[in-house]
């Protein structure tokens, strides 16, 4: 009996995973957060939320249709944007600048730049950038969270975040459970937690990256002077070490460029948490470890087997 032999090219084995499945995933490892968000900041939450995803998906429709390629939205990506952009926001922030970041992130970090897997930064965290240069105010005004300290809460409308609050206003619980100013999606360090651990288990991501991240963290804050586990627990550290330093298209592919990566992220967040005018580093830092991450891949790409050094002299 003749059987035919069929040559393809590569991959010749292909994983069950797909886009849409591991954007789900990441939806399923957030909802901890945003469930949390409602809790502590009320429905204005969920309509943040609310408001973030529909104009992703709305955006990334349209935008597609225009630049006349197939529509992407069954993937999910534009959800995940969405959700993490508003995650990002502080609750009472204007809906109008909302949608502006959301513009910024899918229009033109991720479409204008081919599409999904074609951009070079994180959409989210770098929308998250230009809204906080072209919006200061609006992006640090931040609400009282629910049971906060009062010494917190600096008047009716506005609260101090951990990073800019007096030493021994917060308490680690209260980092913990989120009775602290900040993002909707930052406060509770539990329910990131909880979402990092899903992602390890259903191997969406590598503890590699969050967990060397945080671990720089900790060291350099020892380095200077600053109490490790509150800066773990403060601001967006956990949110970007395990949500957005992990991006698979900005960040590195080999194990050792993960490491780099990683230590690059921990080293400067402290570093700009430190000694910068502004209290919070996490965004600017993995923005500056995804710029260079063409130059981490290339510096830590395995050597083929077989392959043998030529020693200084020899011709090649």
């Amino acid at each position: 009996m003749e059987q035919k032999l069929h040559v393809s090219s590569s991959p010749h084995f292909k994983s069950s995973n797909s886009t849409r499945r591991i954007m789900l995933d990441v939806i399923i490892a957030l909802c901890p957060a945003a469930v949390a968000s409602c809790i502590i900041f009320g429905l204005r939450s969920l309509v943040l939320i609310a408001i973030c995803i529909a104009s992703c998906v709305l955006l990334e429709f349209v935008s597609r249709k225009i630049m006349k390629r197939d529509t992407t939205i069954g993937d999910l990506s534009a959800v995940v944007t969405g959700l993490l952009l508003a995650l990002n926001l502080p609750v009472d922030i204007n809906p109008l600048i909302a949608v502006f970041g959301c513009l910024i992130a899918i229009v033109v970090v991720k479409q204008m730049f081919g599409g999904i897997g074609m951009n070079f930064v994180n959409p989210a965290l770098a929308a998250r950038i230009v809204l906080l240069v072209s919006f200061p105010s609006a992006m640090m005004h931040w609400v009282p969270a629910l049971g906060a300290p009062a010494a917190a809460q600096i008047d009716a409308t506005t609260a101090a975040t951990p990073l800019v609050a007096e030493k021994g206003v917060y308490s680690y619980v209260d980092l913990l459970i989120g009775r602290c100013g900040g993002s909707i999606g930052e406060v509770c360090a539990v329910a990131l937690i909880l979402g990092g651990i899903y992602l390890v288990i259903r191997k969406v991501i590598s503890p590699i990256i969050p967990c060397v991240y945080l671990g720089t963290a900790a060291v350099m804050s020892l380095i200077v002077g600053l109490d490790p586990l509150y800066q773990l627990l403060s601001g967006g550290m956990l949110l970007g070490a395990i949500f957005m330093a992990t991006d698979y298209t900005t960040s590195p592919v080999t194990k050792w460029g993960k490491v780099i990566f990683a230590v690059g992220c921990g080293f400067f967040t402290i570093m700009l948490r430190a000694f910068s005018n502004m209290p919070e580093g996490v965004s600017f830092s993995i923005l500056l470890m995804n710029i260079l991450v063409p130059l981490i891949e290339r510096a830590t790409v395995p050597r083929t087997l077989g392959f043998i050094k030529k020693k200084k002299g020899e011709s090649k």
